[in-house]
Parts: C-alpha cells; structure tokens; sequence
C-alpha cells in the first residue's frame, strides 16, 4: 500500500502535522494542527484508510478538514474536490444572507457576478453586495436553491 495514492495522501499528511522541514508545516503543524491518535501509531494508516473507504474515498478526492483550524479526524474531516476544497480555506470570505453563510466565491457562482469584480469591491471597502444581488441571492433560496 505504500505506493497508493492514499498512502501517500496519509504521509503528507502527517509531515505537514509533525515534520520541521515540511515546507507547509507553518501552516498545520505549526498553527496546532495535530491528527487524531486513531489516525497515528501501529495501526494508524489501517484506520485511517478504512475511514476513508467508508466516507467516499476516490483517487480523484483530496483530504479536506471541514474546519480549517480543526485537527484531522473523522469528524473534522471529508473526501472534497480540488474545487470544494478551494472554497475552504482560511482566507475565504463569508457573508451571511437569510441565514445562510457561504464564501464570497460561491455567492458569485450562485448570482451570477464576477469574481474579481466583488472581491474587488470588497478589499476597496464598497458595499460588495447591492440590491440587485441580494434580489437574485433571495430568489435563489425561495427556489430552494435552484
């Protein structure tokens, strides 16, 4: 299983946690990102891979941790697109509109509007959603989100 992709999904994984000299471990390790002990030790890759046959596990899915400042474990984790994975980092930018929070990348999709264009508005300090938006923000939920 070594040679595995989900092998080397799991070593990356915890180099990044636990290694030094791993170029991203300022950003896991270093902020306290730790992995679950079921996930470590003798058996750690066992459970791990077992976990994630479990929970959709594709050769063309990437280890997602649904809270970005959460551990890796199976409650905090999830088998994500590049493109869903994208939409959750710590970064993103998330406006809540009746009730419903999302990223500033996805509320364009949903509306219809440039990306750039909002993210623009918003770093410059203008009202980055105007009426028309949150018309069309509206109507896409009172659709239920069609």
């Amino acid at each position: 299983m070594t040679h595995t992709r989900i092998y080397n999904i799991y070593h990356n994984m915890k180099n990044r946690c636990y290694n030094l000299n791993d170029r991203r471990y300022k950003d896991y390790g270093g902020r306290g990102i730790n992995i679950c002990p079921e996930w470590l030790g003798e058996h750690g890759f066992d459970n791990f891979y077992n976990w994630s046959i479990k929970n959709g596990y594709t050769d063309s899915l990437t280890i997602d941790r649904i809270n970005v400042n959460g551990n890796y474990e199976p409650n905090n984790c999830r088998w994500s697109t590049n493109a869903e994975q994208a939409n959750n980092k710590r970064n993103s930018i998330y406006f809540t509109f009746f009730g419903i929070t999302k990223n500033l990348k996805e509320w364009c999709d949903i509306i219809g509007e440039n990306y750039g264009k909002m993210y623009g508005r918003y770093h410059r300090g203008y009202e980055t959603f105007r009426g028309k938006d949150i018309n069309k923000i509206e109507q896409y939920l009172k659709n239920g989100g069609k």
